[in-house]
């Protein structure tokens, strides 16, 4: 899935590849596609890609290891966002930072008489 129109219709073989420095890209995932029963390439609007993104982040933070099988990832689709998933607080009660926080801020001191 990505949020490049382009670069996903070249990819389904719709487009042709002319810039001269992609081409080698666009080969080499032919050849990374041929190792799959399936593939399919999905252009998402960006406004909706977060699902994308999320996952072209977590592609960067792995290193591949060669030849090894890595299992498939599962990815369960919530209804919300994660944020809205969030343990309310209870009114009234102050959170755990809430004495570091009231130790840390500057204290107001009045200010010194004039003529000293």
């Amino acid at each position: 899935m990505g949020d490049s129109d382009l670069i996903i219709r070249q990819a389904q073989g719709e487009w042709e590849t002319r810039d001269i420095k992609l081409i080698p890209y666009r080969q080499h995932m032919k050849d990374l596609s041929k190792r799959f029963k399936s593939a399919e390439f999905r252009y998402i609007p960006r406004f909706h890609n977060e699902l994308a993104n999320a996952l072209a982040t977590l592609a960067s933070m792995l290193s591949y290891p060669g030849n090894v099988h890595i299992d498939p990832l599962e990815i369960q689709i919530r209804e919300r966002h994660g944020y809205c998933n969030t343990v309310e607080m209870e009114p009234g009660v102050h959170p755990w930072y809430h004495d570091i926080k009231r130790f840390l801020k500057p204290k107001e001191y009045p200010e010194q008489a004039s003529g000293d």
